[in-house]
């Protein structure tokens, strides 16, 4: 029996609501509920909508929502799994925006301590993906190259881009990927017409915003988020130099940035929601709407656009060797924005070198959730004054 889009906002709410722990945990919850609980789809369907959500940039766990939410209520259900599991968290993220925007949280301790927080979760987020996505030596060495790249020229949206295409097509080069094993049918009825439209759209939008970014802040914010939802791989904490590049210092300042990315690791649901935050920042609800809106839009339309055609796509060697570069330039990318600018602007001294240690320690060995750590942080904050 088929779900009306209200039923699964209502279920993704609540997931968006208690789902904490990042994307790979948000697909703990998504298969509690949907497979185990209610039966929504098959384990073997999961798996595949899982698949997709890893093989296509934009949010992953947001995208598996959103393909779930098709199965069940077509497109409105799709836009329904989606809101429910956002609003949480873009709630709490525009909320704390707002103080952030009256400058009366620049000088407070704890804000320093959210700052160290980004350094814990990014530096537990880049060993975790390097295990992941960087276990050859060729990987390896994909991936400190792209790093090395990344900080030796002018930090941009452009060299950032220009790094992960050139390791996409030298892996394509240089990598033979086995095709994924053929599966039942995926109970996602989209038609081609739909999904070359949503392609098109996609496309256009990317080469539309840029031209529209000077006419206001509202369409700088439209450009710069969109940019960063179509062009992310590898999940939530990938979002972040994308993001860094393209709104620092023009549209908010570092501390205000590293403060907000400390803050969204005490949440549930997507940390793309870290565009809301920024959005809030720079121009108030408004830009916190827009950016929230087009920082997933990307992934919405290229979600759309490649399930008519993924079966075709997943099982072409070439598509997925080259997806093993990009894989492996996003853990050098990401590690460069760990070293600069978080860990340059956030450590000053030997203090701050320890509560991150201690911090990072929690998070990666004694695997504490990160709403904890941050919660720890802000409660041991003082020490940092010391």
């Amino acid at each position: 029996m088929r779900a009306g889009p209200g039923e699964v906002f209502t279920v993704a709410l609540r997931l968006g609501m208690t789902s904490f722990g990042g994307p790979v945990a948000h697909l703990g919850y998504f298969r509690a509920e949907y497979v185990e609980r209610r039966r929504w789809l098959s384990d073997a369907a999961f798996a595949e909508l899982v698949a997709i959500g890893q093989f296509l940039p934009g949010p992953a766990s947001s995208q598996v929502g959103m393909a779930v939410g098709y199965t069940r209520a077509g497109l409105g259900g799709a836009i329904a799994g989606w809101a429910g599991f956002t609003l949480p968290s873009a709630v709490a993220m525009s909320a704390f925006g707002a103080l952030a925007a009256t400058g009366s949280v620049g000088d407070e301790v704890w804000l320093r301590a959210l700052k160290l927080v980004a350094v814990a979760v990014v530096l537990d987020a880049v060993i975790g993906m390097a295990r992941r996505l960087a276990t050859t030596p060729t990987t390896a060495a994909m991936a400190v190259l792209t790093g090395v790249v990344l900080l030796l020229l002018p930090t941009s949206g452009l060299v950032q881009v220009g790094c992960l295409a050139a390791a996409g097509l030298l892996g394509l080069l240089l990598f033979r990927s086995e095709p994924l094993s053929d599966s039942e049918p995926l109970p996602l009825h989209v038609e081609r017409r739909t999904g070359a439209v949503a392609l098109a759209a996609f496309a256009a939008l990317l080469l539309v915003l840029p031209l529209l970014s000077g006419f206001g802040t509202l369409l700088e914010l439209a450009d710069a988020m969109y940019r960063a939802g179509a062009l992310v791989f590898g999940g939530g904490h990938v979002v972040l130099p994308l993001m860094q590049a393209e709104t620092v210092p023009d549209l908010v300042s570092e501390d205000a940035f590293l403060a907000g990315y400390g803050a969204a690791q005490a949440l549930p649901g997507p940390l793309f929601t870290f565009a809301t935050y920024l959005g809030q920042v720079a121009a108030g609800f408004p830009g916190a709407l827009v950016s929230t809106i087009s920082v997933f839009l990307p992934g919405f339309l290229i979600l759309l656009g490649v399930l008519p055609f993924w079966q075709q796509v997943r099982s072409d060697p070439r598509v997925q060797a080259g997806l093993v570069g990009v894989n492996a330039a996003v853990v050098g990318l990401l590690g460069a924005a760990l070293i600069d600018p978080i860990a340059t602007s956030a450590v000053t001294s030997g203090v701050d070198v320890v509560f991150a240690a201690a911090l990072f320690v929690a998070l990666h060995l004694v695997k504490a959730p990160p709403w904890l750590i941050v919660l720890a942080a802000v409660l041991a904050s003082p020490l940092l004054g010391l």
